[in-house]
Parts: C-alpha cells; sequence; structure tokens
C-alpha cells in the first residue's frame, strides 16, 4: 500500500478539534481552581474538600500529559509529511505509526480524567447528601 503526504494530513482536524477540547477542559479546570482557591480558608475544614483537591490534582496532572501526548501526536504528524513529501516513504509510515500511537495514549488518558471528572462530580453530591 502506497501511502502519500495526503495520509498523516487527515488527521489534521481531529488533532486540532481534540487540542481544542483538551484546552476547554484544562480552562474549566483552571476556574474550578481559581474559585475554591477564593472559599479556602471557608472551607479547607469542610468534609470531602481534601478529595476534591486530591482529584483536581490527579485531573491537572492528566490533563497536562493527555496535552503533551496529543502536542506531539501533531508533531509526528507534520514529520510523517515532511518525510513523505522527501520520498522516504519508510521513514514516514514510522513516524505515521508513532504519531497514531500517541494519539492512542492521549485518547486513553482523556478517558480516564473523565472517569476521574465523574468521581469529583460524586464528591459534590455526597456533600449534599
Amino acid at each position: 500500500m502506497e501511502m502519500t503526504v495526503t495520509t498523516p494530513a487527515i488527521l489534521f482536524p481531529a488533532i486540532s478539534l481534540l487540542m481544542l477540547a483538551y484546552t476547554n477542559r484544562f480552562l474549566a479546570l483552571a476556574n474550578l481552581i481559581r474559585s475554591l482557591h477564593a472559599h479556602h480558608e471557608q472551607r479547607k475544614h469542610e468534609h470531602g474538600y481534601q478529595g476534591q483537591l486530591a482529584n483536581l490534582r490527579k485531573r491537572l496532572r492528566l490533563i497536562r500529559r493527555m496535552q503533551t501526548y496529543g502536542g506531539l501526536s501533531f508533531f509526528l504528524c507534520v514529520v510523517s509529511m515532511l518525510s513523505l513529501f522527501f520520498n522516504n516513504e519508510q521513514a514516514g509510515r514510522w513516524v505515521f505509526a508513532c504519531s497514531l500511537v500517541c494519539l492512542m495514549v492521549s485518547l486513553a488518558m482523556s478517558v480516564v480524567e473523565i472517569r476521574i471528572s465523574l468521581d469529583a462530580l460524586e464528591i459534590e453530591l455526597a456533600d449534599l447528601d
């Protein structure tokens, strides 16, 4: 099967949208942290507050890794296109495969982060009981 420059180019819109979604998740999390920080003195002794903080730290680490692997996937996709452009199909294939692996890792981390954010909502619901 012949691989052309357009093959990795197909991922550009998907990766761009994925990075935008990750950035939106990060911004929402940053706003939540800022809100918690503003009420820190009042809430630090409340039940579940420490659990929320631990949950937020986990989510921040995951989002950082998700963005790193997503960006790396994007970068490798461009390198793959350059390799194919310079008629090095074998290198282009391998780099594109690495790009896809990075994208899969990023997506897997995204699923984990979603599950952790659901746990955070469970903590909030437990406070309402």
